[in-house]
This record gives structure tokens, C-alpha cells and sequence, in this order.
């Protein structure tokens, strides 16, 4: 990902990713969940975000409503 592809309100600190990295993708994984439009969001990958979840740094109410998103999602699936 490029400069060109960077959205500066998600990432303002870097110029370029390199989401093949798994250090990058989490990090920018964290940095959408954390700073994301609701359309920045919906572009990322779920079951990626799911399977990440427990090893993002995130504020606890931001894991939780992520918890709850996935808990409800589960169970709905379950219906």
C-alpha cells in the first residue's frame, strides 16, 4: 500500500505499507478499527479481524464491541 492508497485519517505517521507483512497487516488492522470510516471498516477482511481479535492492541471498549459484534454474529449464524 502507497502513499496514494493511504487514507491520512487512519495513518498519518507512515508513508508506505507493506500489508504481505504480518506485522503491518495487524498493525493496520488495529489502526482501521481504531480510526476507520464505517466504509474503511466493511473492507476489511472479518474472519481476518475475528482470528486477529485477541492479539490486537485495542481499548477495552473498542474489544468489547468487537466481542459482542462477533458473539452476535455467532449466534445468529447458530439460528
Amino acid at each position: 500500500m502507497n502513499t496514494s492508497d493511504l487514507k491520512r485519517y487512519i495513518v498519518w505517521s507512515k508513508r508506505t505499507l507493506d500489508l504481505s507483512d504480518p506485522w503491518q497487516r495487524q498493525w493496520w488492522i488495529e489502526q482501521v478499527l481504531l480510526h476507520g470510516r464505517a466504509e474503511d471498516i466493511v473492507a476489511l477482511d472479518w474472519e481476518e479481524v475475528r482470528r486477529l481479535l485477541p492479539h490486537l492492541q485495542l481499548p477495552p471498549w473498542v474489544r468489547r464491541l468487537w466481542e459482542g459484534y462477533f458473539a452476535h454474529a455467532d449466534q445468529n449464524a447458530a439460528l
